[in-house]
C-alpha cells in the first residue's frame, strides 16, 4: 500500500462533498455569533495572561544583622521644640541619645495664633557663631563636669550647647542656665522663654537595629542615672507664666520602612488584590489631648517583615545581599529598603495603646474604678516595638503561562464550535420536523 494512502486512513477529520452540504440561514447566524463569542473569551484569556497578580506568602525571616528605618511626622501643640529630645534603645544595650540626623524640628506658632509653622531659623537657640569674637586663647569653664567630646575646643566648654553637654555626662540637671557665662552672654534663658506657649512638629527618619527597642519623645536632655535613664524636666515643669506644658499631640504619619509607592497600590488595587490593604498605617492620624503636665502616653508596634518583588525579580548572592547592606547603611535616610529593580524591603505593624497619668490614682473618671496607675516615670511620647519572627513575602506574578494561553484559546476554540454546532443542527432538525409536519 502507497505511505500516501497509510496516511489516509488515519485521517481523523473526514470530509465531506461540497454537494452533500447543506447550507441554512440559522446556520450562518449561528456561525456568526460563535465568532463573536470566540473572539470575546479570546480577548478575556489574553487580558488573563496579562494581568499581573500578587501572591503573598509567609516564611521564617532569617535574615540577620539588619537595620531598620523609622519614619515620623508628629505636632504637639503645648510643648516648643527646645524641649523635646528623641531618644532610641534597644535589647542589644545600643541608645541613641537626642537624635538629631535624618530628623528636622518643625517650630509651630502658639494654639492661640492659629498654631501654623514659623521660620525654621527660629529654632537656633544656641548660636554657634556666638564665640567666634572671643579671644582665640580664650577656654570657657565647665563648672566641674568634663569637657563634651564635640567641644569645638578639647578641654574647654565656649558655648551654652557645650556646657549643657558637660552635664549630661555627668547626670546634672541644667535648668536655665543661670549664672553660667556662655548661656548669659547668649542669652539663652530670653531666648527659652520666647518659645513659651509654642508647639513643635518633628519630622523625618532614623535608623534603629532591627532588635526589640523602643524611641521615645520626652522633654529635656537625657542622660543615664546609674541604670536609669532620666530627663532634665527643670524647664518642662516650669509653670511661672501659669501655661503648662502638655504632651498633647497628633501623630501625620508613622511607618517602618520605606512606603510602598502610590502607583503600585493603584495598578493592583483591584479585585481584591491582596496588596490593597498593605501600608495603612495604623497610627496614621492619631490625636490625644491632655491637661496635665505629667501625662505619659505609650504605644506597643507589632513589627512584621514585608517584601514585595516584581515582576522578574531574581535573588542575589550572598556576596551582592552583603555589599547592598552595607551600601544602604552608609546612604542618608530614606534610601534603605529600595532595590534597583525595584523590589522593596519594608515593614507593616499593628499597634495597643496605653496612657496613664503620673501622679497615679484609678480611671473613676472613665468608668473604671478597678483601673489603678503607679506613680512615677517620665512624661511623653514612647513608642515599643517588638519584631516579629515572620516575614510576608508578596511576589507579583502572572495569572497564566504563555502555554496556559494557548490552551485556554484552543479550548474556548474547540468548544465554543462544538456548542455552536450542537445548537445549529438542533435548528435544522426543528426546522426540518416543522416542514414535514405541514406537508401532511
Amino acid at each position: 500500500m502507497p505511505a500516501k494512502n497509510r496516511f489516509t486512513r488515519l485521517d481523523a477529520f473526514t470530509k465531506t462533498v461540497e454537494d452533500a452540504r447543506i447550507r441554512t440561514t440559522s446556520g450562518g447566524i449561528v456561525t456568526i455569533a460563535s465568532l463573536l463569542i470566540v473572539l470575546y473569551l479570546i480577548w478575556g484569556e489574553w487580558s488573563d495572561y496579562r494581568r499581573v497578580s500578587v501572591h503573598p506568602e509567609i516564611i521564617v525571616d532569617k535574615g540577620r544583622g539588619e537595620r531598620m528605618e523609622i519614619h515620623l511626622n508628629i505636632s504637639f501643640s503645648r510643648i516648643p521644640c527646645e524641649l523635646l529630645t528623641l531618644d532610641v534603645m534597644d535589647v542589644s544595650g545600643e541608645q541613641q541619645t537626642g537624635v538629631r540626623d535624618g530628623l528636622r524640628k518643625v517650630q509651630l506658632a502658639p494654639l492661640s495664633e492659629g498654631g501654623h509653622p514659623l521660620a525654621i531659623t527660629a529654632l537656633n537657640l544656641h548660636n554657634e557663631e556666638a564665640a567666634t569674637h572671643l579671644d582665640p586663647a580664650y577656654c570657657g569653664n565647665c563648672y566641674g563636669a568634663p569637657s563634651p567630646p564635640t567641644a569645638s575646643k578639647p578641654g574647654c566648654c565656649n558655648t551654652c550647647e557645650e556646657v549643657r553637654e558637660a552635664y549630661a555626662s555627668v547626670s546634672w540637671a541644667f535648668g536655665r542656665g543661670e549664672n553660667v557665662e556662655q548661656c548669659e552672654r547668649e542669652h539663652y534663658s530670653e531666648k527659652l522663654d520666647a518659645q513659651r506657649g509654642q508647639g513643635c512638629r518633628i519630622e523625618g527618619g532614623f535608623r534603629v537595629n532591627k532588635v526589640v527597642g523602643n524611641f521615645h519623645i520626652a522633654p529635656g536632655r537625657s542622660f543615664s542615672n546609674g541604670a536609669m535613664h532620666v530627663h532634665d524636666l527643670n524647664n518642662y515643669l516650669d509653670t511661672s507664666d501659669g501655661n503648662p506644658h502638655t504632651f498633647s499631640h497628633q501623630i501625620h504619619h508613622l511607618r517602618f520602612g520605606p512606603q510602598v509607592p502610590e502607583s503600585v497600590t493603584q495598578s493592583l488595587g483591584t479585585r481584591s488584590m491582596p496588596w490593597t490593604n498593605h501600608h495603612l498605617n495604623p497610627l496614621d492620624g492619631t490625636e490625644q489631648l491632655t491637661d496635665d503636665p505629667v501625662f505619659n502616653y505609650m504605644y506597643f508596634v507589632k513589627v512584621v517583615s514585608t517584601s514585595y518583588l516584581p515582576l522578574g525579580w531574581e535573588p542575589k548572592s550572598g556576596a551582592l545581599s552583603a555589599q547592598k547592606e552595607l551600601v544602604d547603611d552608609i546612604l542618608p535616610v530614606g534610601s534603605h529598603g529600595r532595590g534597583e529593580d525595584g523590589s522593596l524591603e519594608t515593614h507593616q505593624y499593628s499597634v495597643t495603646s496605653h496612657k496613664r497619668s503620673l501622679s497615679g490614682g484609678s480611671d473613676a473618671a472613665e468608668g473604671h474604678k478597678e483601673k489603678l496607675h503607679a506613680r512615677g516615670g517620665i512624661p511623653g511620647v514612647f513608642f515599643s516595638y517588638d519584631i516579629s519572627p515572620m516575614k510576608v513575602i508578596n511576589r507579583e506574578e502572572r495569572s497564566k503561562t504563555f502555554s496556559g494561553f494557548l490552551t485556554g484559546v484552543c479550548a474556548v476554540i474547540g468548544g465554543t464550535l462544538t456548542v455552536a454546532a450542537a445548537i445549529d443542527r438542533a435548528f435544522y432538525e426543528g426546522a426540518t420536523r416543522i416542514k414535514k409536519l405541514h406537508q401532511r
